[in-house]
């Protein structure tokens, strides 16, 4: 099978690659990696998988249609990682968030469908729910973005499915909870907490800290995409989760822990606008239908990352 991943540079998209081209997920032919490279992309990322003959790089804007077009080929399996994703950035400057997550999707989008591809697997957030006061979200709960970034990726989502409806593409939507593991960039909270730790600040946390986040490791949410690629159906939304949820100040304890530092090393600061108090996925359609099971638990990877740091 041949894949296009785009945004494959970076956090998520880098793991997936990499877990592909070590035979981590399932059989691949070539990997062709589309990415911009910006500030949260690394070809660093990819350097241990970057001589393997069925890796391929294509430095590139998901919004450049002629690009797009000549660089998938048919059949692809197309992956779509590339976005705007940091919700802080989406409230300072939100018209990059609309270019990139709305119109970059709907460029791929066409290109899929000129082109012939195969599956195109749309990644995108919990966000896309919005706050949760009590229970969890499931797959066909009304979409109710609170910040730029999140309305972003609710937009594309709709796009994908108006793809499926109109053109007949094969087209399947992940939703993930918050992702934790290596390569991420150091604007999140626990790779920035460590971050912090380690060059003798305090943890940020915003408001209160209480506000309660779901947590899976990227390793499997990668095992989640792979599994929807292979057994998924056309059209359907799938929620990817762990139902390992934690408030931010019980996260920065874990981290705290790991550096034999106290609560004193914590720094709460002023809250953000539109900030959502609670996400949860309901995800009994992955776990029941496509036999999906969590291998990592966050209280064991902290460690881990601290060390790798």
């Amino acid at each position: 099978m041949n894949y296009f991943v785009t945004g494959g540079a970076g956090f998520i998209g880098s793991n997936f690659v990499q877990m592909l081209l070590t035979n981590q997920l399932g059989p691949v032919s070539k990997i062709t990696v589309f990415d911009k490279l910006t500030y949260a992309g690394n070809l660093e990322n990819l350097r241990e998988v970057a001589s393997d003959p069925r890796f391929n790089f294509i430095q590139g804007d998901i919004c450049d249609e002629e690009l797009v077009r000549s660089s998938i080929s048919p059949s692809d399996i197309i992956v779509h990682f590339a976005a705007e994703s940091h919700v802080d950035r989406s409230i300072s400057g939100p018209s990059e968030f609309i270019r990139t997550n709305v119109q970059g999707t709907q460029v791929l989008l066409s290109a899929a469908v000129e082109k012939n591809a195969g599956i195109f697997l749309h990644v995108s957030t919990d966000e896309v729910y919005g706050s949760v006061a009590q229970g969890s979200s499931l797959e066909t709960d009304p979409l109710l973005p609170n910040s730029p970034y999140s309305a972003s990726k609710a937009a594309s989502d709709l796009i994908v499915r108006s793809y499926v409806q109109t053109y007949g593409l094969d087209a399947r939507i992940t939703r993930s909870c918050n992702n934790y593991g290596s390569n991420q960039y150091p604007e999140k909270l626990i790779p920035l907490a460590i971050k912090k730790l380690y060059e003798g600040e305090k943890i940020p946390l915003f408001g209160n800290g209480r506000n309660s986040r779901e947590w899976i490791h990227v390793t499997d949410h990668c095992r989640g995409i792979q599994l929807v690629i292979e057994k998924g159906s056309i059209g359907e939304i799938y929620n990817i989760g762990s139902n390992q949820s934690f408030t931010n100040i019980e996260i920065a304890e874990m981290i705290l822990s790991a550096f034999n530092l106290t609560t004193q090393s914590l720094e709460y600061v002023e809250d953000r606008p539109g900030h959502d108090f609670r996400y949860s996925l309901n995800c009994e359609k992955l776990n029941q239908k496509l036999n999906f099971k969590v291998l990592k638990k966050i209280e064991d990877e902290i460690a881990n990352l601290v060390n790798l740091n």
